[in-house]
């Protein structure tokens, strides 16, 4: 148990001059589960612990006395090598992570990183959940975006379609990225590196817009031109995999499972 938790939410409500009441009130909890982390006799739910550092206006390293640098790097590494094991063993993957996030409670990089290792309709209510408690308490904006992101696609997965839309609407328009303009405006390994991330986000995108649009030019009976988007999908997603085994040795899975799901389609209609 990390003694300073309990301490820590103890000194931050008195600064903040409130009662135990009333944080339990806000986290939706009771008066007495709050006593008992200020006595140290229990810790909070790990899914709490965004909502906490939020309602205090403190950071969640900050909520554990975590020197910041030295927790992000290590972050990363746990995010890294769980990320490794995504695509082949999610539940391994997901063994990391949590493994991670009793060293560090609430963290919003591995809460977000947890959420790519759930993603099964039979978990989708644990999904919603903590896409819920990242939208409310991540202090990240990409990672509460991505959460909506994510809990759009969970609906949409239920057949959740109004739920799906209201998710999507929470979203903010945005029309470039910090990682669109590095690659637009750097020079050197400045922009290299954002070029090369940024070619796979755009390119994963163009090819679900393609295989979006066959969809509904298939819904509405143009079956010449659904199979034409199909067949430029299947051109662009082929030439991506000459292009990315040359530079760099791989393949990512979700371009094959696109131009598979593609041909697959055309060969249908």
């Amino acid at each position: 148990m990390n003694i300073r938790l309990g301490q820590k939410i103890k000194s931050l409500r008195k600064a903040k001059n409130i009662s135990q009441e009333v944080l339990a009130q806000y986290l939706g909890v009771s008066f007495q589960a709050v006593s008992k982390w200020e006595t140290e006799t229990a810790m909070p739910d790990v899914t709490l612990i965004p909502a906490i550092a939020s309602f205090f206006e403190v950071s969640t390293d900050e909520l554990f006395d975590f020197n910041l640098l030295e927790t992000e790097k290590r972050v990363a590494e746990i995010c890294n090598e769980a990320c490794r094991w995504r695509d082949t063993d999610s539940r391994k993957a997901e063994q990391i992570l949590r493994k991670g996030l009793q060293q560090y409670p609430g963290n919003d990089i591995l809460l977000n990183n947890l959420l790519y290792t759930m993603r099964s309709p039979e978990r989708a209510q644990e999904v919603i959940d903590l896409c819920r408690v990242l939208m409310e308490g991540a202090k990240h904006e990409d990672v509460r975006y991505d959460a909506m992101r994510i809990l759009a696609e969970t609906y949409k997965e239920q057949g959740e379609y109004a739920l799906c839309k209201a998710a999507i609407a929470q979203i903010p328009e945005i029309y470039f990225s910090k990682q669109q303009l590095d690659a637009l405006l750097l020079e050197g390994e400045d922009m290299f590196g954002a070029a090369w991330g940024q070619k796979h986000v755009a390119a994963q995108d163009l090819l679900q817009m393609f295989l979006r649009l066959s969809d509904y030019y298939q819904s509405k009976g143009q079956l010449n031109q659904a199979k034409s988007q199909l067949t430029m999908l299947i051109a662009i997603g082929d030439t991506l995999q000459s292009d990315l085994e040359d530079q760099s040795g791989y393949y990512p899975s979700c371009y094959r499972e696109i131009t598979e799901a593609a041909k697959k389609k055309l060969s249908q209609l």
